[in-house]
């Protein structure tokens, strides 16, 4: 009798494989095995819409398809960065190839087994049996993943890596995820380079460049990732890291080059292709970015993973080709995305700006205004975030293009500017969204110096002996401009004289709120929605194994 039947009886089970004969062979083994509900799929793209909707106990994909250009990896990839599959899911992938490269690709994605063709019912057995051991043995730790209690998560991991209990490996990703994730970075670090020191892995490696970043040791960090792409240049999470780094640093070029090695590997990854289009977008090169941005529409609307700023880039190009079809298209996608998530405030956001375009092609003047003045009002808005100061100024820019006055436009870059010019590649981010007009764009800049001005003249007070006056004024200016850095100004006297100012406490208190409301210790340059996990990680999605039942997506 099966190990499984016990185990996973009446579940459920996906078989993705574009030979008919071999999912119907390997549909008929798994239903021996004990899984009741066994669905097929017989393309990438059909797997990846039943597993966004739906949870299986067990995912058996092969490698390559054929007739079509994205693989079993690439859809696994997309899944795990994009927080999508459960940790209860076991992911086999099968395959005729037994070459050792594949088989350390497909360790790198945290894949539960790897199935080389021809096997045996009995080796299928094997693989998942071992696979359930897996999840079953860590179930604690995700357990408390489950109830957010992320420390005692944490240290769970910890002491299985520690005393090299059973998966201490696997366990040892888990938890330094969950260190990245409690801002421990140091912590993180520290556990990333003691699994190197035991084994050498890829992962580890980058998860140190990672915790750099994190901890804002970003030069370290592209050191790192040198190494690393230069040892294993075929590593696609890499690149993604490099191109983020890149970004920190105000390399925006480079950093589109990394972002196009990690799409020309995974040509069918909707996030690479949206993160490359967005960035290819801002740093002026419309064609790439239409035709990243247009192959994720294909491949991806209807997907989890799609990100609605794309039509909105897209949206802008249909504008400036004065194509009405094209925009109209991009609105109606908007909308449908808006409509089945109606509580998304950001979703309602991007489809306004796409009906202001949209009203200014067709010369609505009165009507433009009327919506950019609603959009300029809501400028100081704790949800009025980088994204959108980012598409008000590239849309400002196109109504100066096309002589449409307002006389609020001034007073708004302004404002704009004192809020999310925080460093210097923020604020290259900025000009360039603004980039149709130079002269927001230079305001832009001039900002930066501003702000910077500000936070040293409070910083005078406080080498002049006076700290409680320096973290008032910064107290002050953060509440006028909602800076993140100058948030963080305030913060950094504070905590460093906190000794020598009698009210630090309730100060302290205070801080904390602009910096909690604000999330100024998490103010840094991000292309795409910055909600979606970042390249690199393990998913701490979970569902509990006893039911199967899918926690949230979050």
């Amino acid at each position: 009798m099966s190990k499984l039947k016990n185990d996973l009886r009446d579940g459920s089970a996906l078989v993705v494989d574009g030979n008919p004969v071999s999912r119907s062979i390997l549909v008929s083994q798994l239903r021996d095995l004990g899984l009741r509900q066994v669905l097929q799929a017989s393309r990438i793209a059909d797997a990846r819409r039943q597993l966004e909707f739906r949870s299986f106990d067990v995912v058996i994909c092969e490698q390559h398809f054929p007739n079509d250009n994205v693989t079993g990896q690439d859809l696994l990839d997309d899944l795990r960065r994009s927080g999508l599959l459960p940790f209860a899911t076991i992911f086999i992938m099968a395959t005729g190839e037994a070459s050792y490269a594949k088989v350390a690709e497909a360790a790198e994605s945290a894949l539960d087994a790897y199935l080389l063709k021809p096997y045996t019912a009995a080796q299928l057995d094997a693989r998942l049996h071992q696979a359930r051991r897996r999840k079953v043995s860590l179930q604690a730790i995700f357990a408390a993943v489950e109830k957010q209690a992320f420390e005692q998560a944490a240290d769970l991991c910890l002491e299985r890596f520690e005393q090299r209990g059973e998966f201490w490996l696997y366990a040892a990703r888990v938890g330094a995820e969950l260190l990245l994730r409690l801002e421990r970075f140091a912590d993180a670090q520290k556990l990333y380079e003691a699994v190197i020191a035991a084994k050498t892995l890829p992962w580890a490696r980058l998860g140190v460049a990672r915790a750099q970043i994190e901890a804002g040791q970003v030069t370290q960090a592209g050191t790192t990732l040198e190494g690393l792409i230069n040892a294993e240049p075929g590593y696609a999470d890499a690149y993604d890291v490099m191109g983020r780094a890149q970004i920190e640093m105000g390399q925006f070029e480079s950093a589109m080059v990394s972002y196009k090695m990690a799409a020309d590997m995974t040509p069918a990854s909707i996030g690479r292709l949206q993160r490359l289009g967005m960035l290819a977008h801002y740093c002026g090169d419309p064609k790439m970015a239409e035709e990243m941005l247009s192959r994720a529409v294909r491949l991806g609307l209807d997907s989890k993973m799609f990100d609605a700023q794309s039509l909105v880039l897209l949206a802008f190009m249909r504008l400036a080709n004065n194509d009405k079809k094209g925009l109209q298209r991009c609105l109606d996608d908007a909308r449908n995305m808006a409509d089945r998530f109606d509580k998304s405030v950001r979703l309602r956001r991007l489809t306004q700006v796409i009906d202001i375009l949209m009203q200014m092609l067709e010369h609505q003047t009165a009507r433009v205004l009327e919506l950019v003045r609603a959009m300029i009002a809501s400028v100081g808005d704790d949800s009025f975030d980088f994204e959108a100061a980012c598409n008000l100024l590239t849309l400002l820019s196109q109504m100066a293009q096309r002589a449409i006055q307002l006389d609020e436009v001034d007073s708004a870059v302004q404002r704009i500017g004192l809020r999310f010019c925080t460093s210097k590649a923020l604020t290259e981010l900025l000009a360039k969204a603004a980039v149709a007009h130079p002269p927001y764009a230079e305001r832009l800049g001039d900002t930066l110096t501003q702000v910077l001005h500000m936070i040293e003249k409070a910083m005078r007070q406080s080498l002049a002996g006076n700290p409680r006056a320096a973290v008032l004024e910064l107290r002050d200016d953060a509440l006028n401009t909602q800076n993140a850095k100058v948030i963080e100004s305030a913060w950094g006297v504070l905590k460093r004289y906190e000794a020598r100012i009698d009210d630090a406490p309730a100060l302290a208190t205070e801080i904390q709120a602009l910096r909690v409301r604000y999330a100024s210790f998490a103010s840094r340059p991000v292309i795409g929605d910055k909600n979606l996990r970042q390249s690199g990680g393990v998913s701490l999605r979970v569902m509990d194994i006893a039911d199967s039942e899918p926690a949230p997506v979050p």
